[in-house]
């Protein structure tokens, strides 16, 4: 090995989020940080009597795993989110009936979003993960507000057809929660925590 090899930092892993969520995407590109996409291939259905908590941690670890196991050198990054209604999963509602009829549940309502994330890397061998948890108090609405919200926003692919990027914060009368982040899809607080033991420096 040259010194001038020897003086040069390591290079820092190549670093994959395990997801095609344009949302999840969006957020992680804010750290300026150079990332791909390899989408994961997993079984997302509840098993009995799953909390949604343990649910979404489940799913996250699955897909890291999934996506680490084909790039074993690489940092993996998967997440998902599951909201929470009494203890049972709110769904995205993926039709605009199904998000109708479910707003109409929702409506002054409680709803906890649990965001589970995954950092993962299969060599060396290590793994961390982390639940996020944002308490959502949806506001009293009426069906023809939210016939306008879903006409405008078209959150089918949003748990609670809550998109609180945009439009969607008009169905909260509170957010209660450490990380606004996690709420969208990826909890970048306790992301950036986690990546520098994975030898990814965002700053």
């Amino acid at each position: 090995m040259s010194k001038i090899s020897a003086m040069l930092p390591p290079s820092p892993p190549r670093l994959i989020l395990a997801s095609t969520s344009p949302y999840r995407r969006a957020l992680l590109e804010r750290l300026g940080i150079v990332f791909d996409i390899v989408a994961p291939q997993v079984d997302e259905t509840p098993q009995a009597g799953e909390a949604p908590a343990a649910l979404a941690r489940r799913l996250a670890r699955a897909k890291a795993m999934a996506v680490a196991a084909t790039v074993p050198d690489a940092v993996v990054i998967g997440s998902d989110q599951v909201a929470d209604l009494d203890g049972e999963p709110v769904n995205k509602p993926g039709t605009h009936p199904a998000a109708v009829a479910q707003l109409r549940r929702l409506v002054g309502r409680t709803v906890r979003f649990h965001t589970a994330l995954c950092v993962m890397r299969r060599v060396p061998e290590r793994s961390v993960d982390d639940v996020v948890t944002t308490t959502v108090r949806y506001r009293m609405l009426d069906d023809a507000a939210i016939e306008r919200y879903l006409l405008r926003e078209r959150p089918y692919d949003c748990a609670g057809s809550a998109k609180v990027e945009g439009l969607g914060i008009v169905l909260t009368d509170g957010i209660l929660g450490d990380d606004p982040t996690a709420l969208v899809g990826l909890p970048l607080i306790a992301l950036t925590r986690r990546l520098p033991d994975f030898g990814v420096q965002v700053l």
